[in-house]
């Protein structure tokens, strides 16, 4: 018998045609992926339809902006997001997961994959150094310690869904720890590996992408 779905995997994609067919043949059996297609023109969202993937079609652009749409969809009691680009493996939610169930019975609890590159071209110096600048001001700010503020994350759907998370951009994954941890939730860090990228990121992928990012999860520890 096919396991039960546990958590729902929210996918935010734009034009990741290349790297989809990879991403989706590694889920999990108890994964139910959702893409939340944010405007793609090479037929990503026509290759998850026709794997059976239910597409959330975004029209406002913004990782967060996708982001938030696949939480909305998400019905199962779980909810994770990763990127589609296979620079994350499928296979590493299970450590997520696990981690999830040793937490404090009815607490919610954000579980956050800790990036560990497998090469020097699968993360960039300069975001490497980037990331670790906001990861300290991050922790400074609620007292928690995470070495990375990634794009892996998994929690509790129904309580995620209720935290009012308002921003659509870059800033989404940091204001979601933020409005955990001043939630009262469990927030731990897991580590994950981390593969070069299928394609060049349309968040990070020119200095001036890189800027912008770093500009969105500044105003965020501002607010």
């Amino acid at each position: 018998m096919p396991q039960p779905v546990t958590v729902d995997v929210v996918l935010p994609c734009l034009d990741e045609a290349e790297a989809l067919p990879w991403v989706l043949d590694r889920m999990p059996s108890w994964a139910r992926p959702i893409l939340a297609d944010n405007g793609s023109t090479d037929g990503s969202g026509a290759i998850a339809r026709e794997r059976g993937v239910l597409v959330v079609d975004v029209t406002r652009r913004g990782y967060g902006a996708a982001c938030h749409a696949g939480l909305m969809a998400a019905t199962a009691p779980l909810v994770a997001f990763m990127d589609a680009d296979a620079s994350l493996d499928p296979r590493s939610l299970a450590d997520l997961l696990a981690a999830h169930q040793v937490a404090e019975p009815g607490r919610p609890h954000l579980v956050v994959g800790a990036r560990q590159p497998e090469s020097r071209a699968a993360w960039a110096l300069r975001l490497r150094v980037a990331n670790r600048v906001l990861a300290g001001r991050v922790s400074r700010a609620t007292g928690l310690e995470l070495a990375d503020i990634g794009p892996m994350r998994l929690a509790d759907t129904v309580a995620l869904q209720r935290l009012p998370i308002a921003d659509r951009r870059s800033g989404y994954p940091v204001e979601t720890v933020l409005r955990a941890a001043r939630a009262g939730w469990a927030v731990t860090g897991v580590a994950v590996p981390y593969l070069t990228r299928s394609g060049r990121s349309k968040v990070t992928g020119t200095w001036l992408g890189a800027a912008r990012a770093v500009h969105d999860m500044s105003r965020v520890l501002g607010t």
